[in-house]
């Protein structure tokens, strides 16, 4: 299945500034509002942090996976943001983040593609040649096309 129906290169960001989890958050979730894949901001990241306060989202390998389903979201998608600086985030291996991965999911497309891809990108990121692709590349389309040709061996 093709990843750029969640994933586009307007919804990567390889030079963040955020330095906290908060402004990580805010940060790639104004990228999914001006491709307007979310149209309430507000309303978005109330839904992220409900999430939040139900368990950590870290990953490990300085990837953390945030995420919000959200009437908020006009269609599922993802941002990918990635900081050249760690930031301090609960996680799995007890190591800070410097890659987040936003999963924005619509509510009526909780059982769709959609979310087939969300999985997709989930199970790349059990591979640690993913991730080290991930923690370097820095042409968003490759970034794309890491997780397009993920999805393809998946099939």
């Amino acid at each position: 299945m093709n990843i750029s129906k969640v994933l586009n290169v307007k919804h990567i960001k390889l030079d963040m500034v955020a330095k906290t989890k908060e402004e990580a958050i805010a940060e790639l979730t104004d990228l999914l509002v001006q491709d307007g894949c979310v149209n309430n901001k507000g309303d978005f990241l109330r839904d992220v942090w409900l999430r939040e306060e139900q368990g950590p989202t870290g990953f490990e390998n300085h990837i953390a996976i945030p995420h919000g389903q959200s009437s908020a979201v006009a269609h599922t998608s993802l941002a990918i943001g990635r900081t050249p600086h760690v930031i301090p985030w609960e996680t799995m291996d007890g190591i800070d983040i410097r890659c987040i991965i936003l999963y924005a999911v619509c509510l009526r497309e909780k059982n769709t593609t959609s979310i087939r891809l969300l999985k997709q990108i989930s199970s790349a990121l059990a591979d640690e040649e993913i991730i080290a692709q991930l923690l370097e590349e820095n042409d968003p389309q490759n970034i794309v096309e890491i997780f397009n040709t993920q999805a393809e061996v998946g099939d």
